[in-house]
């Protein structure tokens, strides 16, 4: 079998290239991400986190797509930091059930001085039961952004939403440029960089470009992409918002995987929504990492079981932490090596 390219990183992406992804065929875009993603990973190894809210309701944040939000009447209850100790036993179930990373998040603008001692004990706890830790709390000064790197906080997630034109019609309390910030130092600080954004919001194709370029040309790509579909929440200024294209949806995925060859790009919210067709062409197009468990914060979440059941259907691992799970793949791959022999050995005969 022919070696397959490895696509080099880059960080000078122009708007017209990008743009010019999102225009080709389908087929031959879904084609150009595979082979990219083959690349890098192997192609039946998927990423597996479970993500926890550890402080529900009332943020002071505007984001139109959130119920979290205390700007809108969505029906969720107020709910403080969660105990440490139920952190660490949410923690323990997730690793129970196959995830490999935890993330947790707190509806704050940004963390105060009275809850981070709380929360970098949940990161200590976390990373001692053998689980990578990934959080996210809203904007973060470098003083805070070091303590938790001090903790051992592998991963901070703080998404981008969307483009920066696009953004102030999304977002008023918190600006681009804040979020870009945030993002610096958490590199700064020595640790791994979640950030993506939400298709579904009123964006248009470039704007979804625009997002991809912002991540795309940081000085270091993002290590995980979650690349979300709007969850339309009653009471939000977005419950009402036009469906995306499944077929738009998973072209993002792929271009996402071009730009950014080597981050992990996450199937995330809205997948509950997806049919296993969809998700299959989602893993096709480069999509490797998933969360995993029946909630994503405060919306539902296909639950592990047909996560699972889907996996074993299409050859797919969780990408570590699983027992025997090198083994497994090993006859998965021995199975596929076998079937194209003998695909082989009836195309000769049949010529």
């Amino acid at each position: 079998m022919p070696a397959i390219p490895v696509a080099h990183a880059r960080h000078d992406w122009t708007l017209a290239e990008v743009r010019s992804l999102f225009e080709q065929p389908f087929n031959d875009l879904l084609f150009q991400a595979q082979t990219v993603h083959r690349g890098h990973f192997d192609a039946n190894r998927v990423q597996v986190s479970t993500l926890l809210s550890i402080k529900t309701g009332a943020c002071p944040e505007d984001c139109k797509y959130c119920p979290q939000s205390g700007h809108y009447n969505t029906g969720l209850a107020k709910e403080k930091l969660m105990e440490v100790q139920k952190v660490l036993d949410e923690a323990a179930n997730a690793k129970a059930i196959g995830a490999t990373r935890f993330c947790m998040g707190a509806a704050w603008k940004h963390p105060s001085a009275k809850d981070l001692p709380y929360v970098l004990e949940m990161v200590k706890g976390v990373k001692a039961l053998g689980l990578e830790t990934c959080m996210t709390l809203g904007q973060l000064d470098q003083e805070q952004t070091a303590a938790l790197a001090g903790a051992g906080l592998d991963y901070y997630n703080h998404n981008l939403d969307s483009s920066p034109e696009f953004y102030t019609s999304i977002i008023t309390t918190r600006t681009y440029a804040e979020r870009l910030q945030t993002l610096a130092y958490v590199r700064d600080a020595g640790m791994k960089i979640c950030s993506g954004g939400i298709l579904g919001m009123g964006e248009t194709v470039d704007d979804r470009a625009g997002l991809l370029i912002q991540l795309a040309n940081l000085p270091e790509h993002p290590e995980s992409v979650p690349i979300n579909m709007l969850v339309k929440v009653a009471g939000t200024p977005l419950e009402n918002a036009e469906d995306v294209d499944p077929f738009d949806f998973i072209r993002m995925l792929a271009v996402a995987r071009i730009l950014m060859p080597k981050s992990h790009v996450r199937l995330s919210a809205g997948r509950e929504s997806m049919n296993e067709q969809m998700q299959a062409l989602a893993f096709l197009a480069g999509a490797n990492s998933i969360f995993y468990g029946d909630r994503l914060l405060t919306t539902s979440n296909p639950q592990a079981e047909q996560d699972m059941e889907l996996f074993r259907r299409l050859g797919i691992l969780p990408e570590a932490g699983y027992e025997h799970a090198d083994e497994v793949h090993q006859a998965i791959i021995e199975q596929a090596v076998s079937a194209q022999q003998n695909s082989e050995l009836f195309y000769n005969a049949a010529v």
